[in-house]
């Protein structure tokens, strides 16, 4: 985090916390929600200032319950996340993949594909889905551990993920821009936020009695 973030964090204590105001779509762009409309599924104001997305990118972080959050100065602005915490985008022409926030990946631990085909990855920054538009060529540049390109030998359920039985089991697969080291691909079983960890929708807790 920046430094005068760490400092007003330790001058101002006690800010309480915001929730509603700010999210992250699917492609990794920051919407601001002035109405504070974020958590009833308000599709907000796109962030287009670069020095905003930069500061935001810098100081972007999460909690021990997998919430992520904003740190503006000394108050946390929860984030609602449309997809996962981070999005992926292939950032070269040798399909390297960098986070929304322009970290470039050299880890991921395992991958697992929904139902809808969208490809989410473990990776040393956090949960990350991939986007869209670069999803083909993502698929196209795996290969098994043996070498052989995934998508030669695809079976059933990454050809339709909308048909997968229980008993498809996970493939061992290295996506060279991020390393030779193999991980789980597998079909996603459960949500994104259940099985990666992470809370889609954080909301305030009341401290009321009952």
């Amino acid at each position: 985090m920046d430094s005068d973030v760490l400092a007003a964090m330790a001058r101002w204590p006690d800010v309480p916390d915001a929730y509603g105001w700010l999210s992250l779509d699917a492609r990794g762009r920051w919407r601001l929600h002035p109405a504070g409309d974020a958590l009833a599924g308000g599709p907000g104001v796109s962030i287009s200032n670069t020095g905003i997305l930069a500061f935001i990118g810098r100081n972007y972080a999460h909690d021990e319950q997998g919430r992520w959050f904003f740190q503006n100065g000394p108050q946390r602005v929860f984030v609602r996340l449309d997809a996962a915490p981070l999005i992926l985008r292939q950032s070269d022409a040798a399909g390297t993949l960098s986070t929304h926030a322009g970290h470039d990946v050299s880890r991921v631990d395992r991958w697992a594909l929904d139902a809808e085909g969208r490809l989410y990855a473990a990776t040393e920054y956090g949960p990350a889905m991939v986007e869209d538009r670069y999803l083909s060529d993502v698929l196209e540049r795996m290969k098994l551990a043996s070498g052989q390109p995934l998508l030669d030998a695809a079976p059933g359920w990454l050809a339709d993920p909308g048909q997968v039985s229980k008993a498809a089991a996970a493939l061992s697969v290295v996506y060279p821009p991020v390393g030779a080291a193999p991980a789980p691909l597998a079909p996603l079983r459960g949500t994104a936020a259940q099985v990666f960890g992470f809370v889609a929708r954080p909301e305030a807790v009341s401290s009321g009695n009952a």
